[in-house]
């Protein structure tokens, strides 16, 4: 899982690339677990700094990717009207 990491950034995985081929995008939970994994070799001693760097960056851009996934949601959320249905936004 770890070279995974390395090959591949959240923006890489997550957006559509500039020849309109779209490309999975991750869940929330996908998302939550390789910024377990970041996380995990972010703790290590023994990474180089160079990696920790490309590792907080890949880290923050799941992070941006999560929030705007949970933004979207909440914004839904509150589209709700008094009698329980939802109103398009």
């Amino acid at each position: 899982m770890e070279s995974d990491i390395k090959k591949q950034t959240p923006t890489e995985e997550n957006n559509t690339s500039s020849s309109g081929d779209t490309k999975k995008e991750l869940t929330l939970e996908e998302s939550f677990q390789k910024l377990d994994a970041l996380i995990a070799k972010l703790e290590d001693r023994e990474i180089p700094l160079e990696e920790s760097f490309s590792l907080y960056k890949q880290g923050m851009d799941l992070l941006k990717s999560s929030r705007e996934k949970i933004d979207t949601v909440e914004k839904k959320m509150l589209q709700i009207n008094e009698a329980g249905e939802l109103s398009e936004f």
